[in-house]
């Protein structure tokens, strides 16, 4: 049978301290001193477990999740300025329901942490409407192909564990883009495909809402001139635009 490293690392460690022991018992041939010192050695161990294992790891555990959400969110930020915005733009076109939820995404720069939290809560009640032109779809498949290398690479990101969300989204952007990009000829439609490709439109900007509202969230807190943006370029204001007014 074949030993593993593990077990053999036990035997060795255990050989050195017996070795160590007998040698002590052999110069010094105090064996109450030995008792007493393994006797403290081994009251140690419940107090190094609580020491090193369940505080230090937590401490170190705790910056490496620090780390690894500033990394996220650098990713997430990314997605956004190359490709969220702008999709965000074309998929808030296609809701006929946009009306009923322009009010609550009209984000301005005095939203609080509550406000946030209000809009996100509205839109778990939202019901959907989506409709387009065949030219409108188009567009969309233009703007998605443009950005598949785009989308491809931020998948491959191992960080995108940490956020369920965003990776339920990025896999609905990646489908509709494959779904327009099968397509031949978008204008000649059937009704049962029109139906599916709205469905398809329908997820991902249902998954891109909440997204963006905690994106926004991060970087009003965070980067406050990049907030200062993303609210002028706000698809449900309708007075929106990169101007400083």
């Amino acid at each position: 049978m074949k030993i593993g490293w593990t077990a053999k690392l036990i035997v060795t460690l255990a050989a050195i301290s017996g070795v160590c022991y007998g040698i002590n018992y052999l110069v010094f041939k105090d064996i109450p001193y030995m008792l007493r010192l393994i006797t403290l050695q081994v009251g140690f161990v419940p107090v190094s477990v609580v020491l090193i294992t369940l505080w230090i790891n937590r401490l170190i555990s705790q910056r490496e999740n620090k780390h690894r959400l500033q990394k996220l969110n650098i990713v997430i930020g990314n997605f956004f300025m190359e490709l969220g915005t702008p999709l965000l733009d074309y998929l808030a076109a296609f809701d006929t329901s946009r009306d009923a939820i322009s009010k609550m995404l009209s984000v301005t720069p005095s939203w609080s942490d509550q406000d946030f939290a209000a809009a996100k809560h509205m839109l778990q009640d939202h019901r959907y409407a989506i409709a387009a032109e065949p030219e409108d779809l188009e567009a969309l498949r233009i703007l998605l192909n443009s950005k598949r290398s785009f989308l491809l690479l931020v998948l491959e990101n191992p960080n995108l564990l940490e956020r369920e969300k965003f990776t339920d989204l990025l896999s609905a952007i990646a489908h509709l883009t494959e779904e327009l990009a099968r397509r031949t000829d978008l204008t000649r439609l059937g009704q049962a495909d029109y139906k599916h490709i709205a469905v398809d439109i329908e997820r991902a900007y249902a998954l891109l809402l909440p997204v963006w509202l905690d994106y926004m969230k991060h970087i009003k807190n965070d980067y406050p001139y990049l907030y200062s943006l993303a609210v002028r370029i706000n698809p449900f204001n309708p007075q929106a635009g990169p101007e400083v007014k």
